[in-house]
């Protein structure tokens, strides 16, 4: 029995490793999506591989991991406007913010799939909780009259996709906004 408490402070080691390299392979693959490698991970994140692989046994959980703590926090920030004062513009806040986030978000994504992760596993199930959080985002907006009523969930993921995909500009994002408020709402 380890009773110097060495064996506790390799495992606050370990979890400060771990939460390390998912911090830095979020920016590495954010940045570089699948090109970016694992070893550029460990050197940025001050570990060896074997260190890495110890925590994420292949380059699709590291991927899988980055993606499922980036859709937990979009979740949260948006659980937390639920109880806003002004439903509309906190759907729209969370509109922009997801916008603006969604660059390395999709580039991890895409990493992801190429390679050959995550089909219906830890990720998808995040994604899914993020998708039930927004939708009640979207009818609390609707409800106070914010949001066109016949807008739906999969419209507000297909506009939030493709001004993602195409680093819309400012511009852009405030035509979108300006689309999904009801006619005559300021």
């Amino acid at each position: 029995m380890d009773r110097t408490g060495s064996g506790r402070a390799r495992r606050v080691d370990a979890q400060a490793n771990r939460g390390r390299i998912l911090d830095i392979a979020e920016e590495v693959f954010g940045r570089g999506g699948e090109s970016a490698s694992t070893e550029e991970v460990a050197r940025l994140a001050g570990v060896g591989i074997a260190t890495v692989f110890r925590h994420f046994p292949t380059k699709a959980l590291l991927l899988q991991a980055v993606l499922v703590r980036r859709f937990d926090r979009l979740r949260e920030r948006a659980e937390a406007k639920l109880g806003a004062e002004d439903p509309g513009a906190a759907f729209f806040e969370f509109f922009r913010d997801v916008v603006a986030d969604a660059a390395a978000k999709i580039a991890i994504g895409e990493a992801l799939l190429d390679a050959g992760g995550d089909s219906g596993g830890e990720a998808a199930q995040a994604s899914a909780g993020l998708r039930r959080v927004v939708g009640a985002l979207l009818q609390r907006a609707q409800e106070a009259g914010a949001v066109r009523a016949d807008v739906a969930l999969p419209e507000v993921y297909t506009l939030l996709i493709a001004l993602s995909h195409a680093a819309a500009g400012d511009k852009a994002l405030a035509i979108v906004i300006d689309g999904l408020r009801p006619q005559g709402a300021v």
